[in-house]
C-alpha cells in the first residue's frame, strides 16, 4: 500500500463509529490508516481531521 501525498484535505475520508453501546465512538481515516477513539462524535470527528492537517503539514515540509 503507497502512501497517500496529497496536500488536499478533502481528499482524505473520515469515517465515525458509534459502538459498545452509544457509550464510544472511533473515527478511521483509510487513506492513512489511522484511528482514533473517543467518547463523543464531534470529539474524534475535530480529532482526526487536526491528524489529517498536522499531516499534510509534514508532506509540504517534506517537499519543500
Amino acid at each position: 500500500m503507497s502512501t497517500n501525498t496529497s496536500t488536499n484535505p478533502s481528499d482524505y475520508d473520515v469515517l465515525i463509529r458509534r459502538y459498545d453501546n452509544d457509550a464510544n465512538y472511533a473515527s478511521y481515516c483509510p487513506q492513512l490508516a489511522h484511528m482514533i477513539k473517543g467518547t463523543a462524535h464531534e470529539e474524534v470527528e475535530n480529532a482526526m481531521k487536526e491528524y489529517i492537517l498536522v499531516y499534510i503539514e509534514d508532506i509540504k515540509k517534506q517537499l519543500g
